[in-house]
């Protein structure tokens, strides 16, 4: 049950969050006891298990004590806690849909008719429960009627971008362009970019955390003036703690030594893996949210929850 629950989140899909409720509500079917106090034990270690997966995914931690909250009090209604935990991870996943629709609106107005717009790993529906946030906006855009462009990075080492980002815009119809993530400077330089946007992981008052080579891009961007934008629900807001608390996660060095199962590098080479990386706010033009559009000043300035 545990392997079970680790491969879900550390896979990230659908969306971490939701991901994590429905694995939540499996402990609990799962669980042998009867006993309301041992079952609610059983479903809090299978939440510890999985916080310990995506350390900086923030909508990973909102999902599970969303759902601890409903687990402690169904227990004090005496209702049935599993019934419950279901119930609950599927309006999860059905007000992340929604979340998603709104993001795609909202960003739609930033995007105008002739846009190409860059794009780095995946935010559609494969990394969603549905329709995406980033790449939603693009989607909403599209189908708004405006000739929009992609530019796909593909998001080494493991390659979401090439494999997966690409797949969705082009059985949208959406004309993309694919290049390696150092092209991303030179395909600036040569005017090919209009617009930078990215998902994220977890937002701060002072920075983006997103998947890695967000921060270099977002450099990039700003060097030549193109507007960065960053789309993610409102539950990726962290306004309650600081960057320098987030553990920033390494994944295996194999996906770096070797390609397809095949090794590249020398063995015994030492490998730096981040999976995420850091990106200060002055460089993000805004955060695209399911609850409008902000500026950083204006993230900076939100009330703590």
């Amino acid at each position: 049950m545990a392997r079970a629950i680790r491969d879900m989140t550390v896979r990230g899909a659908p969306a971490i969050g939701v991901t994590a409720a429905m694995g939540l509500a499996l402990a609990a079917k799962q669980s042998r006891h009867t006993d309301i106090g041992r079952l609610l034990l059983d479903i809090k270690k299978a939440a510890e298990i999985m916080r310990a997966t995506r350390p900086t995914a923030q909508n990973l931690f909102w999902a599970l004590d969303r759902m601890l909250r409903k687990a402690g009090e169904t227990a004090g209604q005496g209702r049935d806690i599993r019934e419950a935990l279901v119930a609950e991870a599927q309006l999860m996943a059905d007000e992340d849909v929604e979340a998603n629709h709104r993001i795609g609106s909202f960003g739609a107005d930033l995007m105008e008719d002739g846009d190409t717009v860059l794009t780095h790993c995946n935010t559609g529906t494969m990394a969603t429960v549905s329709f995406g946030t980033a790449l939603g906006v693009i989607r909403t855009a599209f189908n708004q009627g405006k000739r929009i462009k992609v530019i796909a990075t593909e998001t080494r080492p493991r390659l979401q971008g090439a494999r997966i980002t690409t797949y969705e815009t082009l059985s949208d119809k959406i004309p993309t362009t694919l290049i390696v993530d150092s092209a991303a400077g030179i395909a600036m330089s040569k005017g090919m970019v209009s617009k930078v946007i990215v998902g994220a992981d977890r937002i701060t008052r002072r920075v983006v955390i997103n998947k890695v080579g967000t921060f270099m891009i977002a450099l990039a961007a700003k060097r030549h003036d193109i507007p960065f934008y960053s789309a993610a629900p409102a539950t990726t807001l962290d306004l309650g703690g600081q960057h320098s608390d987030v553990e920033i996660e390494e994944r295996d060095p194999s996906e770096v030594t070797r390609i397809r199962g095949r090794q590249v590098a020398p063995v015994g080479v030492k490998v730096f893996n981040p999976a995420f990386d850091i990106t200060p706010l002055d460089l993000v033009t805004a955060v695209i949210t399911d609850k409008g559009v902000f500026s950083g000043e204006q993230i900076q300035n939100m009330p703590a929850p």
